[in-house]
């Protein structure tokens, strides 16, 4: 039913986002440093230098927008692409490969709804500590190289702003259309990947069917979701980057500026190579495989239809 769909997708997208999202601020902080402007080498040394300068709680910068917005976007996704499968289906008949692609399509139209405002709220708040440290890491160097600087430098203080601060001020200057900006850039990565995602999770999952009406067992519809949900995170990753620069307000010391998806690509290419498209690539694919693995574990589980069956029935 689709209040199970509903709840089945919330789930798995709270559990998911929890347990990946430190990955997800390193991968937005790796897409966002621009040559010239690094802060940091890897994954790992990003998430090291964040706790030592935020502590253990500045990885989950931007988790609370994630954590309340996850549930209806993961939702949608998932319920959308079910419904639009269900629809394309010939008298129950086995979908082919273009209408399970047709189906992902719309599945990611769906979702950008949610999505868009989520990103864009979640990136400024992620990537602020990377701006900060910037600022304090060249504020110490102009220190050390000005010989005729009398007394210490005041120090750069980091004035944290929170999602409700940054959707107020976007509202009041910009109205609705300030939290979609770089819907176009959403939806150039989300109706791929679902694309992509869909049809690959579905053959995947049913080469571990024994029984074609039975479902194949727990682990292969993890597996499978992890599969499907890395190969087309790195596949769309180009997209995401773009994404990203774009989606973000606030911007480094000598950073560029972007003004649309071509402008974007374009400097990125002239001024970073084509391997910047790749950045953080490997992070959004530890993002997204155990996302959607544990996504496709809670809908075989069914713990929907359990939380479900518990309430009380109407008597007739």
């Amino acid at each position: 039913s689709l209040p199970a769909k509903l709840i089945n997708g919330g789930i798995a997208g709270l559990i998911g986002v929890t347990c990946v999202f430190p990955i997800d601020l390193a991968k937005t902080r790796l897409q966002n440093q621009q040559n010239g402007q690094r802060m940091y080498t890897s994954m790992s040394d990003c998430l090291i230098k964040t706790i030592r300068s935020e502590g253990y709680f500045g990885m989950y910068r931007g988790a609370a927008v994630n954590l309340t917005l996850v549930t209806p976007e993961k939702a949608i996704k998932l319920a959308a692409n079910d419904f639009f499968r269900h629809h394309l289906s010939k008298d129950g008949k086995k979908l082919t490969l273009l209408r399970e692609m047709l189906a992902g399509c719309g599945a990611g139209t769906c979702q950008v709804i949610v999505t868009t405002p989520m990103e864009m709220l979640k990136i400024q708040l992620q990537d602020a500590g990377r701006i900060a440290a910037q600022k304090k890491l060249m504020a110490a160097q102009a220190q050390l190289s000005s010989s005729s600087a009398a007394g210490a430098a005041e120090p750069v203080v980091e004035t944290r702003t929170t999602a409700t601060q940054i959707t107020r001020e976007l509202l009041r200057s910009k109205g609705v259309a300030g939290l979609y900006k770089g819907l176009g850039a959403t939806l150039l990565r989300d109706v791929p990947f679902s694309i992509v995602y869909f049809p690959l999770f579905a053959n995947l999952n049913k080469l571990g069917q024994k029984d074609p009406n039975a479902k194949a067992p727990f682990y292969v519809s993890f597996l499978s979701g992890c599969v499907a949900g890395s190969t087309a995170a790195v596949a769309v990753n180009p997209c995401d980057v773009i994404k990203t620069r774009l989606q973000s307000l606030q911007r480094g010391v000598n950073e560029d500026t972007y003004s649309g998806i071509l402008d974007c690509t374009k400097k990125i290419w002239q001024k970073e190579g084509p391997m910047a498209f790749l950045k953080g690539a490997y992070c959004r694919a530890l993002v997204i495989a155990p996302l959607f693995g544990i996504a496709q574990v809670v809908y075989f589980i069914g713990i929907a239809e359990f939380l479900l069956g518990m309430l009380p029935k109407r008597q007739a």
